[in-house]
């Protein structure tokens, strides 16, 4: 427990485990601890290793930079004790956390799926079955700079879907540094975020680039638009209520996230697997459905797919005799 801060007078402190504690899971856990609350951070072994080494979860944020006192766990059985589990998995991952949570979940306990995308509170909750999931919209600009060294370059708000515990998050986050709030309609909100990542993460991908540059490159903003426009006309058919201005929100990114890169860029430039499938993938799987032509996010689907094949071919042994081809 940070020694900062402490929840407000007469509040018990929140029990709270993160399960896949990347850059999204550290800061929305680390923002908890800092402000008194339990958390355990449920994470990769090198991650695990250095908070315990070095005391903390180091936050390097736009307002401080400091280390914040927390507990950190590789096991699943680490949610045990915990009334809330914040998700923040890779989309690909999800059924897996749920299979390796469930053993341990009390019956009380609410899972929020803290995630890109727009299906994986369903995807849980088909493993989960009696336990309350909530899906969770996230706005924030983080990236891991080392093990245990969390830096996060902007917003942070979350909207969080109704549930038993979900006035009681929003509370903790808002009181914590984070804006919260509980909406009805979080499947129109998260087709909002579904708008901006199929605009921004793709192309940022391939060409490792900041939303700032990329949307001065020629043709860029082009392309951004007629992947929106696809996104749109597959959500109107869905019957989907997109809240505000999504065009208006995806050239605001532009600006508010100048200097970051995607979620997307980030894997591929660890070669990691990407949530691609559930971003421009996931748009043109359900415009298949619908028979709606979704040309523009398979084009950018599909160059993200090929890097991914390309680096994985890279770890694979090479036959001297295969012909090149120039």
């Amino acid at each position: 427990m940070s020694p900062l801060s402490s929840p407000e007078a007469g509040v018990a402190p929140l029990n709270v485990a993160v399960f896949g504690a990347g850059a999204v899971g550290c800061f929305y856990g680390g923002m908890l601890a800092r402000a008194g609350h339990n958390v355990t951070l449920i994470a990769r072994p090198s991650h695990v290793a250095a908070i315990e080494a070095n005391d903390g979860l180091r936050m390097q944020t736009l307002q401080f930079d400091e280390r914040i006192h927390l507990a950190a766990s590789t096991d699943a059985s680490a949610v045990a004790t915990s009334d809330m589990v914040l998700v923040a998995v890779k989309s690909g991952g999800t059924p897996e956390a749920g299979h390796q949570m469930k053993p341990f979940l009390r019956k009380d306990t609410q899972v929020f799926c803290l995630q890109n995308g727009v299906d994986n509170a369903e995807r849980l909750r088909a493993v989960l079955h009696n336990t309350s999931v909530s899906a969770t919209v996230v706005y924030v600009a983080t990236e891991m700079a080392g093990p245990g060294h969390l830096r996060h370059h902007g917003r942070g708000e979350l909207i969080i879907e109704p549930g038993p515990a979900s006035e009681q998050l929003a509370s903790a986050l808002t009181a914590a540094g984070v804006p919260s709030q509980v909406s009805t309609n979080v499947k129109g909100a998260l087709w909002a975020k579904l708008v901006v990542n199929c605009a921004y993460n793709a192309l940022s991908a391939v060409g490792q680039i900041p939303y700032g540059q990329l949307v001065k490159q020629p043709g860029i903003r082009a392309i951004m638009e007629d992947a929106v426009s696809e996104c749109l006309a597959v959500a109107a058919a869905e019957g989907i209520e997109i809240p505000g201005d999504p065009r208006a929100a995806v050239s605001a990114i532009a600006e508010s996230m100048a200097g970051q890169r995607s979620s997307t860029a980030q894997d591929l430039a660890m070669q990691r697997p990407s949530e691609i499938d559930h971003l421009n993938g996931y748009v043109v799987r359900m415009g298949e459905a619908l028979h709606l032509a979704t040309p523009v996010n398979r084009a950018l689907w599909a160059a993200v797919k090929l890097i991914e094949w390309q680096q994985q071919q890279s770890h694979q042994p090479q036959d001297s005799n295969h012909p090149s081809t120039r």
